[in-house]
């Protein structure tokens, strides 16, 4: 097999999955493989749809789709998750889906929405069948929605022979959810999964999608620590706060909080209503911290990465108010191990996971000593997944032996 974009994830075993799932089902052996991997954002959250910064790896668990080309310009694809299948025709272009409307659910509509996105950019899509599987836990906060739709997206462009322009597909993807699943999400999940570098974190500018790999010291390790709590965006707060953070800038008339620095925000933060103010100044402060701890990471500074991440946590919690208790009660947790540098929520909030900057030898004792503690705190198993940055969206073309 050979690889159009970098390294494979280490996600062997659903990767074999989807491969045995399809010759069963088929009777022969996929002529492609399309991969996009979840991802962990080590600092910057709610930062994106800000037009600020961000700071996520693309993580070694992936969703995989094992797939060939059709001739009938129909697509039919089976989720080993979730054992349902979606079966669309592409002939009829944007329309053939249906109106857009918010609130759908289901893994089926996001493969619904990147077909719907392409094809209302104009691209011409031509039919394929396929398995989908996953290792990316489900409402946990690791992007498990945006590696779906990446990997769809990969597959669409590989039978369909269209580039692969990350920054181009992240924006598509990013309309499908906005538009056709009804999450006002910002980019940051479609962009790393489509466009991450192994062994590194990705500084994202959210305005520009300007993005610089910043490498992850060999010293470090990122763990990702499961609350099983779950939370789903489309019914969470999550379009509210966008709403109140557009509120604040319109009362620093300004387009979005990015432009707002920490002197003006001083000086003017008295007009703004209490809550807006809050939420202002987690994002313009959370900017400030993106963009230290990438310099930080780049100068193998870790100890100075984890100090930020614990000042972003506070942040989260008390300003922007989307952290739980849980999530509260696993960065203490954390914070208290001997082997933890820095702990943070990561991602949106209301539950899913935190991540955590360890040093390598120190890793595995602080996921499994972390967990057991936290068991016996809360009652609930949690989950805790040693991470490495992988590459971001890739489709590997099978060769006949």
């Amino acid at each position: 097999m050979t690889s159009e974009n970098g390294t494979a994830s280490a996600s062997p075993g659903v990767r074999a999955r989807v491969i045995a799932e399809f010759a069963r089902r088929f009777g022969a052996s996929p002529t492609a493989i399309a991969r996009a991997p979840g991802r962990v954002n080590l600092i910057g959250d709610h930062t994106d749809y800000n037009e600020g910064f961000v700071l996520p790896l693309a993580i070694d668990r992936a969703v995989w789709v094992a797939l060939r080309p059709r001739t009938d310009r129909r697509v039919s694809a089976r989720s080993l998750d979730f054992a349902e299948q979606v079966e669309l025709d592409l002939s009829g272009g944007p329309s053939a889906f249906g109106e857009r409307a918010s609130g759908r659910s289901g893994w089926a509509e996001y493969v619904r929405g990147i077909a719907w996105a392409l094809s209302a950019a104009g691209c011409h899509l031509d039919g394929w069948e396929g398995i989908v599987g996953s290792d990316v836990p489900i409402g946990a906060g690791l992007s498990s929605s945006a590696a779906l739709e990446l990997a769809v997206a990969r597959a669409f462009t590989g039978v369909s022979h269209l580039p692969w322009d990350p920054v181009a597909m992240a924006r598509l993807a990013q309309r499908a959810e906005n538009e056709w699943v009804g999450v006002n999400c910002g980019i940051m999940d479609q962009l790393i999964s489509a466009g991450g570098v192994a062994g590194h974190a990705l500084l994202i500018d959210c305005r520009s999608l300007g993005t610089r790999p910043v490498p992850i010291p060999a010293e470090a390790s990122v763990v990702v620590l499961d609350t099983a709590t779950q939370r789903g965006l489309v019914d969470s707060a999550y379009n509210e706060r966008r709403a109140q953070c557009e509120r604040a800038a319109r009362g620093f008339g300004v387009s979005a909080l990015r432009d707002v620095d920490l002197d003006t925000f001083e000086a003017r933060a008295g007009a703004l209503d209490p809550v807006a103010r809050r939420r202002a100044r987690h994002v313009i402060t959370e900017n400030a911290r993106t963009r230290a701890a990438a310099a930080a990471l780049e100068r193998g500074d870790v100890r100075e990465v984890g100090r930020l991440m614990y000042e972003s946590h506070a942040s989260l919690r008390d300003d922007f108010e989307v952290s739980s208790a849980e999530l509260d009660r696993m960065v203490a947790i954390a914070g208290a191990h001997e082997g933890c540098v820095g702990a943070r929520m990561t991602g949106a909030g209301f539950g899913g996971c935190v991540v955590a900057l360890a040093g390598r030898a120190a890793a595995p004792a602080l996921a499994r000593d972390v967990m057991a503690r936290y068991e016996r705190e809360t009652g609930r198993r949690g989950a805790a997944y040693l991470c490495a940055a992988s590459a971001g969206a890739s489709l590997e073309i099978v060769r006949s032996s």
